[in-house]
């Protein structure tokens, strides 16, 4: 996706099992910010995002299945990176680190069956199977995501704003629809152009898009939360209503800082926010796009 960002998945898809979690990696760290709407949040060490708080740099995001539960994963991811001596100093050692974990979590509890869920083993294993490629669809985090009636999973885009390379991954487990119900068109034409007709699916009141959104760019804190705001505006263009009570939907930004912003400043950062928007949606399509049919849900690709 972005030089410097690697992503790993871990899940497990068979009778009984259908989740799994995501680890985007940074080993070199970057400045991270995050931006979460909705009603219904599952995250872990997002205030330490705050631009005013003391922490400037993560070294991973951690995304999961199992609900609050899930949150567990990241105990493993900060276990592979301290083994490594990665971390935020905290001490006269290179050992003495305590590794930045921000994450968050998908409600996808009905996919399997109960107790069935991340623990920190999946995060370490998501570490171990982390590079610059990745696999989308019903993988990782998204192994038992749904979008409204259909099956979701995890999707990815990325693209070139001048100098810089900035590129967004989104688990698409969202509570509002990809396809227009009235129409059987999906709100996004990049994602068909066909009518199709939606399965019913009852309403379970429990749900969350969340994802990431890299940039090369050297940017602050406050910068990095910019990009994670105007992320959130493409995920409401990609599925429809956004941002519900039963969502919980958290979007984090990083900056690895390989290449400085253009001047005037404000101006380029507009542009790759602008991009960030434009990304996030087309990783909610691609999310939906690549997903397969498992366990009774039905994928978009075979309407």
């Amino acid at each position: 996706m972005i030089p410097g960002v690697l992503v790993g998945h871990h899940h497990r898809v068979e009778p009984g099992w259908a989740t799994g979690t995501t680890v985007v990696l940074v080993p070199d760290g970057a400045v991270g910010a995050v931006d979460g709407r909705g009603g219904a949040p599952g995250t872990r060490e997002t205030d330490l995002l705050d631009p005013a708080n003391l922490v400037q740099r993560v070294h991973a995001i951690c995304l999961s299945g199992g609900s609050a539960y899930g949150l567990a994963a990241a105990d493993g991811v900060m276990r592979w990176l301290s083994e490594r001596s990665i971390g935020f100093p905290v001490g006269s050692q290179p050992h003495h680190v305590v590794p930045i974990v921000p994450g968050a979590v998908i409600f996808d509890l009905p996919m399997s069956e109960w107790g069935n869920r991340p623990d920190a083993s999946f995060g370490y294993a998501a570490c171990e199977a982390a590079s610059p490629a990745f696999e989308l669809g019903c993988v990782g985090a998204g192994a038992g995501a749904r979008v409204g009636s259909l099956k979701g999973g995890v999707g990815a885009a990325s693209t070139t704003v001048g100098a810089h390379r900035i590129g967004a991954m989104a688990v698409v487990n969202a509570a509002g629809e990809v396809v227009d119900r009235a129409s059987g068109l999906p709100w996004l034409p990049s994602l068909g152009t066909t009518a199709v007709a939606l399965p019913e699916r009852k309403p379970e009141g429990l749900n969350t898009t969340i994802g990431v959104v890299a940039v090369d760019a050297e940017l602050s804190k406050a910068e990095c939360q910019r990009l994670a705001m105007a992320a959130q505006d493409g995920l409401a263009r990609a599925v429809r209503p956004a941002h519900s009570m039963f969502d919980g939907d958290t979007v984090f930004a990083l900056a690895t800082g390989a290449v400085p912003l253009a001047e005037p400043r404000p101006f380029a950062l507009d542009a790759l926010c602008a991009a960030a928007a434009d990304m996030f949606a087309e990783a909610v399509v691609s999310g939906a796009r690549e997903a397969t049919s498992l366990h009774g849900v039905v994928a978009f690709r075979d309407l």
